[in-house]
């Protein structure tokens, strides 16, 4: 058993979902996140109520599942990331599991 943890901007949100259904990974959890790509300005670290959000809406994805299942989503995230025009691609990791309960 291994921890799969997948992350995307909002907008994929459905498409996550898809993958996961079309992978057969049946169960797993999800929850909205604030995303942020490179360090923040001084000048916006200085403001105690900035203007602009801080981060993107993001969405993360995980499930303890079998390499089978990791598998199948591995490939379909990278097929789907391939047709992308923009550079928000399904980002994925998996995480072993020494013991679990």
């Amino acid at each position: 058993m291994k921890l799969v943890i997948v992350t995307a901007v909002e907008e994929f949100h459905k498409d996550v979902l898809k993958l996961f259904k079309e992978s057969q990974i049946e169960n797993f959890s999800s929850s909205d996140i604030d995303g942020h790509k490179g360090a923040p300005s001084l000048l916006s670290t200085s403001n105690w109520f900035p203007a602009v959000s801080g981060g993107n809406e993001s969405a993360l994805f995980f499930s303890f599942t079998d390499d089978a299942h990791i598998d199948a989503l591995f490939s379909l995230i990278k097929e789907f990331n391939s047709n992308l025009d923009t550079y928000n691609p399904i980002k994925a990791v998996v995480v072993p599991i020494e013991k679990f309960i």
